[in-house]
């Protein structure tokens, strides 16, 4: 027969008795929850991102003069196969940013992140302000690198044209902001103040993983995202709320996405 539930579970009494602090246990709890977290998401994400760059580097062809593409149809010449290819790569991706969701409303903290409908104008206008804050010289800055040599040229939309690509893009989007910054915000930021983390080690600890698993791209990507990760560090710090950047990382991979499917024969090449 199977023992009741909670003869499964310590006490903090047995706890003691085992020699074992509660406080130690969760931090334990803690530090295991964050890599088994962040190895089926982003930092997965920053390991391949590292290969990915390493490859590119190893080429007979210097890393300015290449491609890097994202967003791409899996089977182009059948449409509806190739829309469920695209549903498939926008929900599986958000399960991690689920799972940190739920882990934090486990412990009591849901609340405190600021993911919910509570101040929609607030995160609007706020998410405004960050993509424009980010967007212009982020955008600057990816011409500069370009026209240096560090980065590859990236093209971000690249599916075939079907009554169903821009909604595709739009998804893309959504997932990308509530994957990111759910996990590299709200989630991570809890669980590691929660291991006595100062805050400056948690901001810059977050971009650089940022950073890491955006240098697919070159050089000029991490770097860039690395900044992102600051600035987005200190906002969340400032605002107590994840919703904006929410909003402004979905705002940015829009124009992204949609402006470049727009734009792409006008921008300049190099």
């Amino acid at each position: 027969m199977l023992a009741p539930v909670a003869a499964l579970v310590p006490s903090p009494e047995s706890d003691a008795v085992a020699g074992v602090r509660a406080p130690d246990l969760t931090k334990c709890r803690y530090g295991w929850e964050i890599a088994l977290v962040l190895g089926v998401s982003l930092g997965q994400s920053a390991v391949y991102s590292i290969l990915s760059l390493a490859e590119k580097l190893t080429r007979p062809i210097p890393i300015g003069q290449q491609t890097t593409t994202i967003n791409n149809s899996v089977v182009p010449n059948r449409p509806w196969l190739d829309l469920s290819y695209q549903v498939a790569g926008i929900i599986f991706p958000m399960v991690p940013a689920l799972l940190a969701l739920y882990l934090l409303w486990l412990t009591g903290n849901r609340r405190e992140i600021g993911f919910d409908l509570r101040r929609p104008g607030f995160d609007v206008t706020r998410g405004l302000l960050a993509a424009a804050v980010i967007g212009i010289p982020g955008l600057a800055f990816y011409y500069a690198a370009r026209f240096i040599g560090i980065n590859t040229n990236v093209q971000p939309a690249n599916l075939a044209a079907n009554w169903w690509t821009i909604p595709a893009y739009v998804g893309l989007a959504v997932m990308n902001g509530v994957l990111e910054e759910v996990v590299m915000l709200a989630y991570l930021f809890n669980r590691l103040r929660a291991l006595n983390w100062q805050w400056w080690q948690i901001v810059v600890f977050s971009a650089v993983v940022r950073g890491a698993y955006h240098l697919y791209q070159g050089f000029g990507g991490g770097i860039g995202n690395v900044v992102m990760g600051l600035v987005f560090g200190y906002l969340y710090l400032r605002w107590r709320r994840v919703g904006p950047l929410v909003v402004a990382h979905v705002i940015l991979d829009l124009v992204s996405f949609i402006g470049y499917a727009l734009l792409a024969p006008y921008l300049p090449k190099f």
